[in-house]
């Protein structure tokens, strides 16, 4: 599987350089999700913009990042371009459960309003119960 990960202090961006999330690479891909999760990547954005052909593996591995990111973590799927795989999210109806960003950019921008937000959400009691 050819993919580039680029980590930053608040989230990593991991590149998947590959036409199709098949059989071959969704395996490799959830691997890789896991290892990320666990290394402590607090929040994963998904670029997928070369991504032509997604199978029913392909979005079991989409669905453990989700998984893996779900509690206090930012999971963002971005540069969803190809019509194949548009339709078939919406088919899946996963549009509606995962979250889809148009542009690296924009799901940057989101991590961090995320991460204001989380802050916010602590208030000052969870402060002091963590002393």
């Amino acid at each position: 599987m050819k993919y580039e990960i680029d980590k930053q202090e608040k989230f990593a961006i991991m590149r998947l350089e590959e036409e199709n999330l098949n059989s071959l690479v969704a395996p490799i891909l959830k691997s890789e999700l896991v290892i990320l999760s666990n290394e402590g990547v607090r929040n994963l954005i998904l670029d997928l913009k070369d991504v032509k052909f997604v199978d029913s593996s392909g979005l079991s591995a989409i669905l453990t990042g989700n998984r893996l990111w779900s509690e206090d973590k930012s999971f963002i799927i971005t540069g969803v371009d190809h019509p194949s795989v548009k339709k078939l999210l919406e088919i899946s109806r996963l549009d509606s459960i995962l979250t889809l960003i148009p542009s690296i950019e924009e799901s940057i921008d989101y991590i961090y309003m995320e991460e204001i937000e989380r802050e916010l959400n602590q208030g000052p009691d969870q402060d002091l119960e963590a002393m």
